[in-house]
């Protein structure tokens, strides 16, 4: 059989889907029940690119599941090749030839595909950085992945390799517990990292025995004791490293993995940010001084003088009763709703209002994340019974009505309900390319435009909503202080309780949250810079004469997510070319 390279036939099918561009009308595509024909149009004006980027999407989550051993370079050899040859086969298409839509998705990928490379190379560097903390990562590694590629099993020869590394893995934590002073230099950050792939290669064998344990005799007369003898060895190791080395990393109660500012670069490229991490946080101070000026005019308007901490204070008293949290969701939604209406801003589908829904936040999860999460369905964040009593104070305190303010449009409409419903519904293959300074920015940006309009009822809601913004300039300062090396999550702690005003048990659990791993390292950057950067592109098409805010907010919306400076191209209909870098300076 002939073999094709990958992506061939996704770029030549690319061929067949040429089509014109056509404007639709909003309202006709958003109803609850709404024009057919009008949907089709909409259709045919999308990317030729679609196809594509659906073709690339699938076959590398193929290959995700294939290779499935994190860290493995097998695994990054062959996601490597992957990502060349998508390279040269997008080189030798005719950018010309797309419609404006599938350049921009044509540069999208690109950008894409230029970043994971980079990110395999990263990944690289760690490992080596911590390889001589587990040497034997190499031998299990290759277990799971000889049965991933379907060879046979001898059990004699398995067991006696899971034996060989417990008495490796043995020998490492008694030199470890016994000799601290001898042991390996390697920094804090690192020796954590040693230990999570410590953690994940216990998890990696369960599987392994699974698949053969019961099923192959031999494997189950000679595997068993090895195996149990190695789990708990593995367990007892990543216990012991952590507590050898993380008493270097002075950070509290959180523990962060810091990319430097090589990694920074990398991430901004991907982002479409042409600043540096110092430049972003040069502005966030800006915005910082701004939002302290704000908050004393508030506070000398509720009889606190300059002291815009007590009338802080004052505000998080003002908490409602346990119970009544969810009646104060309904009423700020309604009133941001018909706030909205009355300035003719967005198409708001009427089933986006009808099917939001509100659940309550388990203690668990308040711990990280303590205050309100949306989508579909608003997460409350408010105290339960049976939490301690101090917990149940700073919970009401940290979500008390004025706060409130600016978070329940922020989660639900315009923010980041509507937002989910589009996507679903319109350039959904963009989701690819989703990015924080889109997702988290539209639903800051509208912060800034209510705060613009006079949302705010008094000095109260002034406190509240300026809370929020501070709070999002200060994640700026601390996020890229911290992957640069100039701030420990302790200090971070420190900074929003001394700065923000945050409760410290809400201070935690926000930089617990941050540094987790489970969000991109520009993740906490990305809502106020996302915010400014579609206040700038708003000053230059709608307040430029160009668009109306309704035709702005629902192309927006429509376009699906991507990096700002793209959604800038779409709307003002840029000129793109395939070697397309980041270049728009919107702060200048």
């Amino acid at each position: 059989m002939r073999r094709y390279s990958e992506g061939a036939t996704a770029l030549f099918l690319l061929l067949l889907c040429l089509t014109s561009n056509r404007s639709v009308n909003a309202q006709s595509v958003l109803d609850s029940t709404p024009n057919l024909s009008a949907l089709v149009d909409f259709d045919r004006s999308q990317s030729d690119f679609k196809v594509v980027i659906h073709r690339y999407e699938q076959d590398r989550a193929a290959l995700y599941r294939r290779y499935d051993v994190s860290l493995s370079p097998v695994r990054r050899e062959r996601l490597q090749r992957f990502y060349a040859d998508w390279q040269a086969q997008m080189t030798a298409l005719d950018f010309g030839k797309l419609n404006h839509e599938g350049q921009i998705d044509y540069v999208l990928l690109r950008n894409r595909i230029t970043f994971e490379l980079e990110m395999l190379r990263q990944e690289e560097q760690s490992v080596a950085e911590m390889a001589k903390l587990v040497p034997f990562a190499r031998t299990l590694e290759e277990l799971q992945e000889s049965r991933r590629d379907r060879e046979g099993i001898d059990g004699r020869e398995a067991a006696t390799v899971l034996n060989q590394t417990a008495s490796e893995v043995e020998s490492l934590t008694a030199n470890l517990k016994s000799n601290p002073a001898a042991r390996i230099p390697i920094k804090a950050v690192d020796a954590e990292r040693a230990a999570r792939h410590v953690d994940y290669l216990s998890r990696m064998l369960e599987g392994w025995n699974r698949y053969f344990s019961g099923y192959d005799p031999l494997f189950t007369w000679w595997v068993p004791q090895p195996y149990e003898r190695l789990q708990v060895a593995l367990e007892s190791y990543s216990k012991q490293i952590r507590t050898t080395y993380a008493g270097d990393a002075a950070n509290g109660p959180v523990m962060g993995d810091p990319i430097g500012e090589e990694g920074l670069r990398a991430h901004l490229a991907n982002e479409m940010i042409p600043y540096s991490a110092e430049e972003l946080i040069a502005i966030a101070e800006a915005e910082f001084a701004w939002m302290e000026t704000a908050l004393v005019k508030a506070s000398e308007e509720m009889g606190y003088g300059s002291d815009w901490k007590a009338a802080q204070e004052a505000v998080k008293n003002l908490a409602v009763d346990p119970g009544q949290k969810p009646a104060v969701v309904l009423e700020i939604e309604k009133q941001s709703i018909d706030f909205i209406n009355e300035h003719d801003w967005i198409t708001l589908p009427p089933m986006a209002s009808e099917i939001w829904r509100m659940e309550m936040m388990s203690p668990e999860r308040q711990r990280v994340a303590p205050f309100f999460l949306g989508g579909e369905t608003i997460q409350i964040s408010y105290p339960t019974n049976d939490m301690t009593h101090d917990e149940k104070l700073m919970s009401m305190r940290g979500n008390n009505p004025h706060f409130n303010r600016a978070t329940v449009h922020h989660e639900l409409i315009p923010g980041h309900h509507l937002q989910g419903f589009m996507s679903n519904r319109f350039n959904e293959h963009r989701g690819l390319f989703g990015t924080p300074f889109w997702t988290e920015g539209w639903a800051l940006y509208w912060e800034m435009v209510l705060w613009d309009a006079g949302f705010p009822r008094g000095p109260e809601d002034e406190i509240g909503m300026l809370f929020w913004r501070m709070h999002r300039a200060a994640r700026i300062i601390f996020s890229l202080s911290f992957h640069l090396g100039k701030m420990t999550p302790s200090e971070a702690v420190d900074f929003l309780v001394d700065r923000v005003g945050h409760e410290r048990a809400n201070a935690e659990a926000e930089v617990r949250r941050s540094f987790a791993g489970d969000y991109s390292p520009l993740y906490q950057v990305a809502y106020m810079m996302g915010g400014i950067q579609f206040r700038a592109l708003y000053k230059e098409l709608v307040d430029g004469g160009k668009m109306t805010a309704r035709e702005f907010h629902d192309a927006v919306l429509k376009g699906g997510s991507m990096p700002v400076e793209m959604v800038r191209a779409q709307l003002a209909n840029l000129p793109l070319t395939r070697d397309y870098e980041s270049k728009w300076r919107f702060m200048e």
